[in-house]
C-alpha cells in the first residue's frame, strides 16, 4: 500500500550528529579491506586517513597487526567503532602522528577530497615503507530502483547540487581529477551493496554536508517534500530495498 504525498516523516532526520554518521554511512565491503591488504607492503601497520567512524579502519584490523585511524574531527572518533587493533588518534592528513617508514598501508576513503594533497602527499612519502601502497577510496551516487531512483537523482543533481561544495565533484568521478604521482595500479571492480528501509536512506543523506548548508539557508522544505515524495514511492517505510554504490579508486605504490 503506498503512502500519500502528505504523509509526514516520522522524525526529523535532517537534524543530525557525529552519531548519526556513524549509524547511517555505508560500511565497506569485507572484499575492499581484503584487496587492499594484499597490495600492501606488509602487515604490520595500515593507516585510515581522514577515518570517520572507523567503518574502513575495522575491516582492516582483520587484516593487519594494528591500524590506526586519523581524524581531524572529535567528533567522529568520539563516535568510531571501538576495535582492539584499532587506535583512534585526533589529527590531520597533513601532519599524521607515525614514525618514518612505519606503514606498509595508507588508505584515504571518502576524504582525500578534503587535504591539502601536496603536504598530504608528502607525509604519504615520509611514513610509507619502501613499496608500500597509497589508496584514495571513494564510492559514487547511490543507485535506487526505478521510480525511486529517478526521484532520488533529480534531488542529488537540480535541487540540492548548488548546495554541495566544490569538492564534490570530484568525488563523483571517482577522483579523476586529481594529481597523482605514484606508480599507479588498476583495482578491481567493487561495490558496496546493501538493503536499507526508508528510514536509513533518510539518515544516511541526513549526514551529507550539502543537508546541512541547504538547512543553513532555510530551505527545509526541499529536504520535507523530497522525504514525501520517497515516502510515497517507497510504500511500507520498514520494506528494505536494494540500495548500491560504485566504489572508486586511485592506487598506487611508493
Amino acid at each position: 500500500m503506498s503512502i500519500p504525498r502528505k504523509a509526514v516523516i516520522r522524525q526529523n532526520w535532517f537534524d543530525q550528529g557525529g552519531e548519526a554518521y556513524a549509524r547511517f554511512r555505508p560500511g565497506y565491503p569485507p572484499e575492499l579491506a581484503q584487496y587492499l591488504a594484499s597490495v600492501s607492503a606488509g602487515r604490520t601497520l595500515a593507516v585510515d586517513v581522514g577515518c570517520g567512524s572507523g567503518q574502513l579502519a575495522v575491516h582492516l584490523a582483520r587484516h593487519f597487526d594494528r591500524v590506526l585511524g586519523v581524524d581531524p574531527s572529535a567528533d567522529q572518533i568520539t563516535h568510531a567503532t571501538a576495535h582492539p587493533r584499532v587506535d583512534y588518534v585526533y589529527a590531520t592528513a597533513e601532519a599524521l602522528p607515525v614514525a618514518r617508514h612505519g606503514a606498509g598501508l595508507i588508505v584515504a576513503a571518502q576524504a582525500a577530497h578534503w587535504f591539502d594533497l601536496p603536504r598530504f602527499y608528502q607525509e604519504v612519502r615520509r611514513i610509507g615503507q619502501p613499496g608500500a601502497a597509497l589508496a584514495l577510496v571513494s564510492y559514487g551516487v547511490l543507485k535506487l530502483d526505478d521510480a525511486l531512483d529517478v526521484r532520488f537523482s533529480r534531488f542529488y543533481h537540480d535541487e540540492i547540487g548548488p548546495y554541495w561544495p566544490a569538492e564534490r565533484a570530484l568525488v563523483d568521478t571517482g577522483y579523476a581529477g586529481l594529481p597523482f604521482p605514484f606508480d599507479e595500479r588498476t583495482p578491481p571492480r567493487l561495490q558496496i551493496r546493501l538493503a536499507w528501509c526508508l528510514d536509513d536512506l533518510l539518515g544516511y543523506i541526513a549526514t551529507w554536508s550539502a543537508v546541512r548548508r541547504l538547512r543553513e539557508a532555510a530551505r527545509d522544505d526541499v529536504l520535507q517534500g523530497f522525504a514525501a515524495d520517497l515516502a510515497a514511492l517507497w510504500g511500507d517505510p520498514s520494506h528494505r530495498r536494494a540500495v548500491h554504490w560504485p566504489i572508486n579508486m586511485r592506487l598506487g605504490r611508493l
